[in-house]
Formats: C-alpha cells, structure tokens, sequence
C-alpha cells in the first residue's frame, strides 16, 4: 500500500510539474507574440522613404533572421509582416526589384524572398544580382501555379528554394522555419574546420585553420600518432589536435630509454605555463632510443609535429594485437570532427577562453590515474 502511494506521489508530482512548465511557456510565448504585434502596428507606420521609396520595416528585437521581400503586390507584402514578424523574424519589404538590391548592398538580411514576375526587374534578374553582391545570403522565389517551371529554373542561377502563392499562414510559417534550420546547419557545417590527410612535413605550412593528419601514420585515442619504420621499429609523437589544443610547451619529460611501458601508461609527460599532460602509449613496448632535441627546445614538438617534432622511438611487444585499436585513414577524418566539436563546447576544457591542461588530459587523452604512477 505505501508503494502504490509513493507512486501516486510521483506522478501527481511530475503532472503537476508537466502543467506548471507548459502553463509559463504559454504565458512567455503570449506575451512575446503580443510584443511582437506592438511593434508591428508602430514600426510599419515609420518612414523609411530615405533608404526606399516603398520600404516598410518591422525590425523585432532578438529576430531569429532578417528578411527582405519584394514584389510588386502589396498585399503580398503586408502578408509577408504580418505572418513572419510574429514568428519572431525581422522583415524589410519593399515593391521592385531595384530598391532590393540597394538594400542588400547596405543590410544584412539573412534571406531574400522574391517574386518571379515584376514589371521593372524580374525575379530572375533579382537572383542573379543578389547572388553576386551577397552570396551568403538565401534567395527564395515567390511564384504562381502557372511559372513553376521558371521558378525551378531560378535554382541554377543561386535561389535556394521557391514558394507558391496564394499561402496560408501556417504555410509560410512552417516554410520559414525549414528555410532557417537549413541555413543553419549549413553555416554549423562550414564553421567546422577542414581535416586533410597530409605529409609529416607540411604540417609546418598548414593554415591555423586546418587540422592534418600524418598519412601513413595510426592515431591513438589519446592523440598520439604512430609511424611504424622499416626495421618494425615505431616512432611516435603528439598529433595535430593536441599540438593546436595545447599551444605552447615549455618542457618535454621524456620516457626513459630501455624501459618498457605498457599501452595506456604515461609514455611522455608536457609541461606548459598553466599545467601539463600525461601522454599515454599508444603501443606496449620498450624505448630505444628518445628526440635529446626536445629538451633544449621544446617548440619542435610543436612547430613540427610529425618529422622533427617525434618524442621517442619504441620496440613494440604486441603489435599485431594492438594496432588494431589505432586509427588510420578515412576513419581519423571522421573522429577529428568530433573531437574539434567537443573541444569546442561551452563546458569543455577551452570554456573560459585558456585551456585548462588538467581537464583536457581527462577528456581527451585518456591516460587515467594509474598511468601516472
């Protein structure tokens, strides 16, 4: 009996809770929209002739996107505001196509909507000239059951969808909503920087902005690369994400030489200004020989990862078993996304702007506890 009760408990608790969160979204989103249907009243009723003879603005604060429309109906337009202001976006409208490319050159708008026949500039015209002075920006047709066939067309030249009209609101609504999501999975995917398989040499030369992968060489989870030599010998060294990630290192602690360390242990310890990492082996065996370089100057490790930059050299003791746990190829591509992506989180190792070592240690190189001993 006193379980079915604390059951009851639990779920007039969460139903309640259910009720009380759906009933403020309600009330925050009834009172946005009334916010919004303020400044639609006031904000059409401005001037705006000195930037646009026929321009009307209803700029909302906080706008999920800027957009412009032109067509030569006005109805049109004021549907254009009406609908998609109070779907929180910002929205310039304006009746032909020359007083839109003036704005474009002077505005950042995040889309333009234009319709396909216009008396002065049509709308394959005002494709084509936004297109070449904002490519960044998306152009959406407007058209008529009787010109689909030319609305498609308008495609090849830079549009990067079309609308019928008449719509409904709920029509351009949902319609609007689509066009922002692609957009901004469009501009996610090419804010990701570019990963290329490259020769140990030209990391030195690449751009800040691109990661490069050693070809020929394997990658361990814990960011350490492999390159196996001709006498089965395997040098190894820190990858392109770790040298970025850490910036500068002042001290390298290299492994001792003749001593055999197991895969997962501290192979090689970097000291920096704010901390230092452990870096674990990415293979069981014994050290022969180490980089004396790195010693008197540890920038190497950095400026030249894959060729100067190597840390020690090492007999693997089980290496047809363990390779298969190391990354190469395609595969390394792949996962350097979503290492960059994690890295870059609000709550990763880099969120207050300075890396912290200690938590990049954890949540990358996976050298636990009890390979520091």
């Amino acid at each position: 009996m006193t379980a079915v009760l604390i059951l009851l408990m639990f779920v007039a608790f969460v139903g309640t809770d259910f009720l009380v969160r759906t009933t403020l979204r309600r009330m925050r989103d009834k009172r946005e929209r009334q916010a919004r249907e303020a400044v639609l009243n006031t904000s059409i009723r401005l001037d705006f002739t000195h930037e646009a003879k026929s321009l009307k603005r209803v700029a909302v604060p906080h706008p999920r996107a800027r957009i412009l429309a032109v067509d030569d109906e006005a109805v049109v337009l004021d549907s254009f505001r009406r609908i998609l202001v109070l779907e929180g976006f910002s929205v310039d409208t304006v009746e032909h196509g020359p007083e839109a490319l003036g704005l474009v050159q002077r505005n950042d708008y995040d889309f333009v909507f234009t319709d396909l026949k216009m008396p002065d500039m049509d709308g394959v015209e005002v494709v084509k000239a936004v297109n070449h002075l904002r490519p960044d920006v998306d152009v959406v047709v407007i058209t008529g059951y009787g010109s689909i066939e030319t609305a498609v067309e308008t495609l090849k030249h830079g549009a990067c969808e079309y609308v019928q009209k008449p719509f409904t609101a709920d029509e351009l609504s949902e319609f609007a909503k689509k066009l922002l999501i692609k957009r901004e999975a469009r501009i996610e995917a090419a804010r990701q920087p570019s990963v290329r398989v490259v020769a140990p040499e030209m990391a030195e030369v690449m751009p800040a902005s691109e990661y490069c992968v050693p070809g020929g060489a394997f990658l361990s989870s814990g960011h350490a690369w492999v390159r196996i030599e001709p006498e089965g010998q395997v040098r190894i060294g820190i990858d392109d994400f770790m040298r970025k990630a850490l910036g500068t290192v002042k001290e390298v602690v290299l492994p001792e030489r003749g001593k055999t360390v197991r895969q997962g242990e501290t192979l090689f310890t970097l000291k920096g200004v704010t901390g230092l990492v452990h870096v674990a082996a990415p293979l069981t065996g014994r050290i022969e020989h180490d980089n004396a370089g790195l010693k008197t100057d540890p920038g190497e490790l950095i400026h030249s990862p894959y060729d100067r930059g190597w840390v020690c050299l090492m007999t693997p003791s089980d290496l047809a078993n363990e390779l298969a746990s190391l990354k190469i190829g395609k595969p390394v591509i792949d996962w350097y996304q979503e290492e960059i992506t994690r890295l870059r989180t609000p709550n990763g190792p880099q969120a207050t702007g300075t890396l912290d070592w200690s938590a990049f240690e954890q949540q990358f190189l996976g050298a636990g506890d009890h390979a520091h001993a």
